[in-house]
């Protein structure tokens, strides 16, 4: 079966390649074109792609901004002379005179007089503070404008989580419209840091630049360039093994630039935090052509409750190189680890009505919220280890290609304490007791675990004509292999009354948990010892029908071959099972006002791969999501307002549940999810900036077990949440440079136990409050930030109750050279 496939995949990529020769050569025809067409380049200085710079065609007044690459495009113009113009703030406008024959292309060329890394630095600053960006590669996998794609998505830059001064991917989450946190990251092989809900489903961040990244811890931001939360399933670009029906995270590091530059910092905050970091970047030939940066960072705090710590190293080089116009590499490596003590997670007793709690509430819960009742011995080591590799090739003007390849590695060993929530009843063997206060101490821990990913990805990108019509197209195959070996194990320590005086509550510990486990041996054990091999290819197409109206359609071909457990007693893998799925994307933008007003439609898919078989032996198929979506997109006054307005409709097919029949389990299962979600990206005035959003999801099960049916999912997330953030910096003046921010997170009620059953337990609502104020100009940066400024005690949970930070500061300081 493997081989027949791999026959398949190669005609279609035979058959493509012929397909994109075909079309390459009409898109070259100049009878294709009755009007003119003005195609063009911008490089800067140093001989660089220039991107988001605004090209203006003077005598219409016609402006466009140059893609990713430097290209940009004005079709459909008029035969005669015209003026280009770039105005650069700083540098001298730059002007060229271009004629455009009837049917011909007229072909240009820029060199800025900035460089690279001050491109950036001007765009930044015409870009109010940089906190926006207007266009992308990762999202679409082809450079298009937020305004032109049909698919929803949040940008969270650099530039905002120096605001905020957020040295975290889980932190600056908190930015992304519609994401809640449910779990901080457990450090444990294959996890993929903190866990969010999106859209009614759980997601974590699993992707790097596009491809496979994991981390398995809390992964730091020092070598973030943006982080990119992609609404929806996503699976016809991204493949299902990194994403979720909700959609997906995917880190954008930061890359080489062209001269000797970086930064470093050190940072200090309540609970014993201590940071340091560097940014540090260097040309390695006289040419500039071997490009050098390394980001690290070293963290250490300690918890808000009287026990816990997090101690964790960062180191991120980045080498490009180019070999010339055509040709470049890049190489990067991602290393992370540390030790941890885990999270403060209470857990429900399996098969208790919630009634018997005597609460239905986690602040009706008899449970210290300052204390952590584990040692801080109860740590565990993790570790991530991630290389990366891309090659680009520019094949023409209008074709390029490019290579990805990437593997990641993560390791963790050591306990973790957890706790499961008992009542009255359980703990004095009356039935008719009601109250809670008591917990077991419990570890599940890692022994010597790994998991790894290597991922080879290769697409080809084009960008032309077939007649008057403009095609931005994708196309790749792609290899996923997943090898998994960890152990867990684990069992009870001890039960003890949460509050008050507890005698034994130091007991906890590493050398007693150890007696446990030799007297007591093991209570459980969950082995996972697996390969799964993903071969897939898809291909995905921008059309412009007219310059206001585009419809995208893609699909992808995935064929997921599981090779099943490794059996230690015979030494083979055994159950293994293949599945084909198929996922297809269709969208269409219409811009009444060209770049300023779009209205989008889209139809998303994803899928899960599932093992196990239905009642007649034959295996399940692949359980399917497919989203409908429309709204609303603006950029307006010169892209000082930004925003998004979108309805979807998520729906689950094909999961399976089981029957009345003991093992035996059927796929007609379904969920629905459904909901509004508003963004808003302001300046409405020089040096005031404007984050918001709000969002609302309607999440239920339609067709499963009885006790569940028509109840919202407890791994769905509270129903409506809201962030904010407010900045002012001062532009002239002696205190030119000083800012000041204000912000914060709104969730409602969530219910983390919704079973009819059981019963239904709530984690309240709350609101978060931030501030901070800072100051920076060419040489240093200075920040001072207040987190929960209210000393709010809230939870959030992964059907869990998990106790979140208190008040808290952080003070920081950075040079730059």
């Amino acid at each position: 079966m493997e081989r027949r496939f791999g026959i398949v995949i190669s005609k279609i990529v035979t058959l493509g390649l012929l397909l994109l020769f075909v079309l390459n050569a009409s898109a070259n025809d100049p009878e294709t074109e009755k009007a003119g067409v003005i195609r063009g380049k911008v490089l800067t200085s140093d001989a660089r792609p220039a991107a988001d710079v605004m090209i203006v065609l003077a005598e219409p007044n016609v402006t466009t901004t140059t893609e990713a690459d430097g290209s940009f495009v004005f079709r459909h113009v008029s035969p005669g002379k015209y003026h280009l113009l770039i105005t650069l703030a700083g540098y001298s406008t730059i002007t060229e005179e271009v004629t455009v024959e009837q049917g011909q292309t007229a072909t240009v060329s820029f060199t800025l007089e900035a460089s690279s890394k001050a491109l950036q630095e001007v765009v930044v600053k015409g870009n109010h503070s940089g906190i926006t960006r207007k266009s992308t590669y990762e999202v679409a996998k082809i450079p298009l404008k937020n305004i032109e794609n049909p698919q929803v998505y949040t940008t969270i830059t650099k530039e905002l989580l120096q605001q905020q001064q957020v040295f975290s991917v889980d932190d600056a989450m908190q930015n992304a419209t519609g994401v809640t946190k449910m779990w901080d990251a457990t450090g444990r092989g294959g996890d993929g840091g903190g866990y969010y809900s999106m859209r009614g489903f759980v997601v974590q961040s699993q992707l790097r630049n596009g491809i496979a990244g994991n981390v398995t811890s809390r992964i730091d931001a020092s070598n973030l360039e943006r982080i990119e939360v992609m609404k929806g399933p996503s699976a016809t670009l991204f493949g299902s093994n990194l994403t979720s029906y909700g959609g997906l995270i995917n880190r954008v590091t930061k890359k080489p630039y062209d001269h000797f530059g970086g930064e470093a910092g050190f940072a200090v905050g309540s609970f014993g935090f201590n940071r340091f970091s560097a940014d540090i970047n260097t040309p390695l030939d006289k040419n500039r052509d071997v490009l050098m940066r390394v980001n690290a960072a070293y963290n250490y705090e300690n918890s808000f409750q009287d026990y816990g710590f997090n101690r964790s190293v960062a180191l991120a080089p980045s080498l490009s190189y180019r070999v010339n116009d055509r040709l470049s590499f890049n190489f990067d490596a991602e290393y992370m680890a540390g030790q941890n003590t885990g999270l403060s997670a209470f857990f429900f007793s399996y098969g208790q009505p919630i009634a018997q709690l005597g609460t239905d509430r986690a602040d009706g819960l008899n449970i210290d919220y300052k204390r952590a009742y584990a040692m801080n011995d109860l740590y565990q080591t993790s570790r991530s280890t991630n290389l990366f590799g891309q090659m680009t090739y520019r094949l023409s003007s209008q074709w390029s290609m490019q290579t990805n390849i990437t593997s990641t590695n993560s390791y963790s060993d050591g306990p973790s304490p957890y706790f499961y929530l008992l009542t009255d009843a359980e703990v004095k063997g009356d039935p008719n007791a009601i109250g809670n206060g008591y917990i077991s101490r419990n570890d599940q821990f890692t022994n010597n675990s790994h998991d790894n990913v290597i991922e080879l990805q290769h697409n080809f990108n084009g960008d032309f004509n077939i007649g008057r019509l403009r095609n931005r197209f994708v196309g790749g195959i792609d290899f996923f292999h997943h090898k998994s070996n960890q152990f867990f194990g684990g069992n009870t320590y001890d039960t003890i009354y949460a509050k008050g005086d507890i005698p034994t509550y130091r007991d906890f510990n590493r050398r007693n948990l150890d007696k446990v486990y030799d007297a007591k041996g093991l209570a459980f054990t969950y082995p996972i010892n697996l390969i799964t091999n993903t071969y897939s290819a898809y291909v995905s197409d921008v059309l412009n029908i007219t310059d206001n109206l585009l419809v995208q359609a893609g699909l992808r071909i995935d064929y997921f071959d599981n090779k099943g457990s490794y059996n230690d007693v015979s030494g083979k893998y055994g159950n293994g099972y293949t599945q084909t799925a198929l996922s297809p994307k269709f969208g269409i933008v219409y811009q009444p006002i060209k770049d300023k007003v779009s209205l989008f439609a889209n139809y998303q898919n994803g899928f899960t791969n599932k093992a196990t078989a239905n009642p007649n032996g034959k295996p399940f198929k692949p359980e399917q999501a497919n989203q409908m979506e429309g709204g609303v997109k603006v950029s307006l006054l010169n892209d000082r307002i930004t925003g998004t307005v979108s309805y979807y409709d998520i729906r689950v097919k094909d999961i399976i549940r089981p029957t009345n029949v003991p093992n035996v389990s059927v796929q007609d299962g379904t969920q629905y999810s459904k909901g509004v979600e508003v963004e808003v990206i302001a300046h409405p005035a020089r040096g005031l900036d404007v984050v918001a959003g709000y969002a609302y999801n309607d999440s239920k099960f339609e067709k499963t077990e009885a006790k569940l049916e028509g109840l919202r999912p407890a791994t769905a997330g509270a129903p409506t949440v809201a962030n904010l953030w407010v900045s002012y910096r001062v532009q002239q003046g002696a205190v030119k440079g000083l800012g000041f921010g204000v912000g914060g997170n709104y969730a409602s009620d969530n219910k983390v136990v919704n079973d009819r059953e059981l019963g239904a337990f709530y984690l309240p609502a709350y609101t978060i409050l931030n501030g901070s104020i800072f100051y920076e100009n060419s040489r240093f940066r200075l920040g001072f930030k207040l987190n929960n400024i209210t000393n709010k005690e809230y939870w959030i949970g992964y059907s869990t109750v998990n106790p979140q930070k208190t008040r808290n500061f952080t003070g920081s300081i950075a040079f730059k050279f």
